[in-house]
Formats: C-alpha cells, structure tokens, sequence
C-alpha cells in the first residue's frame, strides 16, 4: 500500500523547504529543546511540564489543571516513564539504525502511553496516538517518526500499537534508502537539505505531513 509513496531526496528536499515555512512549529521545538537541556527526562518535573505545553502548542489540547486539582498528565506521563522508560532506543540511535527488536518493544510502549490518563479528574481523558506518537518523537527525536491522524490512516489504516511499529519499519526503510541513494550520513544530509541539525525522523515527518495532512485540510 506505502511503496509508492516513498520519498526520494528531491521530494524530500521540497517538504522540509516547505516545512521551514511553518516558523511557529520550529520555536516551538527550540523552546521545548532549551526548557530539557541537554535531553528530556521526565523524572524532572520541569521537563514533563515543558512536553505539555510543546504538545499543546501541536494543538493536542490536553487541559492544564487549575489550582487544587490534581495534575493528571504530570502524574500518568510520570509513571509511565517509570514504567517503560528502559524499552525506548538509546538517544543516540537513528531511525535508520532500529533493529526489529527495538520497533518490536516500541507497540506496548505506545500503547501504554496513549492510554495515560491526562485532563481532570472530573472528565479524564486518554492521552491519545497523536499525543503519544509526538511524546515519544520528543524523547528520542532521531529514532521515532510522529504521526497525526491523517498520516497514520493514510499509511495504515490505524493507529494501534501495531500499526505504530509498522510505521517506524516504513520509516527506517525510507531512511536507509534515502542515505543510500545520497550516499552520506544523516548528518550531512540534513546539511545538503538545508536543515542542518535536524532529525531525519523529523525531515520524514515533514515530507508526511505535507504529502498527507496539508492535503487532507486543504
């Protein structure tokens, strides 16, 4: 269903240049990158605050508790990240390096963490896919591809656990032929595209976006 979707470097080229328009969504990230200096750790109550509002900033609506209430994101992100924290890849592991049995301790990872209850204690609600997809591309922004809704139903068809690993396989088949085909490493590719520093998870997130969201909204 995704083979001829894959990206080649020209495609790719023209959505991270298109991306780089979306100034809001990089401030974002910069903000978000300065507030878990040197990386994210959610034993750090700071850092779970800052990934709230990053996610927020996504437009994931997660609501901030009012005073006296119990914080339910920050206690359940919390948790988790006691719970699942030793199944995520290493920091400094690209996508293109997952092995099938990292994707494969990544579905119940997800899937714990989209059900993480967040909200208030009257109306709690689940964190989400799209919530979780993007905490997780946070924590290990050179490893995990994010996704919303309209990217993971137009790869997919879902937004489970399985489907989940199943994208970070398609996304570690497009980096290593993406690398393959630009004969460099992720590094100076990014330098190439005129992204330097950014993520190759994160420039495939953007070709998804644009070839997917933008079009599904527009």
């Amino acid at each position: 269903m995704t083979t001829d979707l894959r990206p080649d470097l020209e495609s790719l080229r023209a959505a991270v240049t298109a991306f780089g328009g979306f100034t809001g969504a990089d401030r974002a990230s910069a903000a978000l990158a300065l507030a878990t200096a040197p990386r994210p750790d959610l034993t750090v109550p700071a850092h779970r605050r800052a990934l709230l509002a990053w996610l927020n900033s996504w437009g994931c609506r997660i609501r901030y508790p009012r005073p006296g209430e119990p914080d339910l994101f920050d206690l359940s992100v919390g948790a988790w990240w006691t719970r699942r924290r030793h199944a995520l890849p290493d920091e400094d592991t690209a996508l293109s390096a997952l092995t099938d049995e990292a994707i494969a301790e990544l579905g119940e990872c997800y899937e714990d963490l989209a059900a993480a209850q967040v909200g208030s204690p009257a109306r709690p609600r689940a964190l989400g896919p799209t919530a979780a997809s993007k905490l997780l591309h946070a924590l290990r922004p050179k490893a995990l591809m994010p996704w919303d809704e309209a990217i993971a139903d137009h790869l997919h068809g879902a937004r489970d656990a399985a489907a989940y690993t199943a994208h970070q396989r398609l996304g570690r088949a497009w980096a290593t032929g993406l690398l393959a085909e630009a004969g460099v490493d992720e590094e100076e590719l990014a330098d190439r595209l005129g992204r330097p520093g950014r993520p190759l998870a994160k420039m495939l997130d953007d070709y998804c976006y644009l070839r997917f969201t933008r079009l599904e909204s527009g």
